[in-house]
């Protein structure tokens, strides 16, 4: 049975990437109690970044606020996989956005709106969350953007 947080995704032309594994000695999810945990999610589609570089060097902020959507899609991608099943979402408690830009670049908020718009988007009132958005000099593998989670779950 699909759950109506993935209708919703379908609805608007999405479907949940397959979760990534990890690369190193990490989990992509822990869960204590009721909060569901998730590791910094970076920009893949299939397998591929979708984009790489620095924001206000190599992309523009456009490009930034896909790639966060893209995040946010491999976060709900790595809950699901958790929690077997999206509607066991309570709500999205926080994320903390890190952007990789130049040293100029100053619109990271606006390209954390990509990842929390797709949240809202696909969860309703229960995607509407707590959020920090951090600028970085670099990420994992030339990435723009990455997105960790917090998850409150039945």
């Amino acid at each position: 049975m699909t759950s109506s947080v993935e209708k919703r995704l379908a609805d608007m032309g999405l479907e949940l990437p397959r979760p990534a594994t990890s690369v190193a000695n990490y989990l992509p999810c822990v869960q204590t109690g009721s909060l569901l945990f998730t590791s910094g999610q970076l920009p893949l589609r299939d397998g591929e970044f979708v984009a790489t570089g620095l924001l206000g060097r190599d992309l523009d902020t456009a490009a930034g606020r896909l790639a966060a959507r893209w995040c946010a899609l491999n976060v709900l991608a790595q809950a699901r996989e958790a929690i077997g099943d999206l509607d066991r979402i309570e709500r999205l408690v926080k994320i903390t956005v890190f952007v990789a830009g130049a040293p100029e670049f100053t619109d990271h908020h606006l390209v954390a709106n990509g990842g929390s718009d797709l949240f809202v988007e696909a969860l309703a009132e229960k995607g509407r969350h707590a959020r920090s958005a951090v600028g970085v000099a670099a990420l994992p593998m030339n990435a723009p953007v990455e997105i960790e989670a917090v998850i409150h779950v039945k």
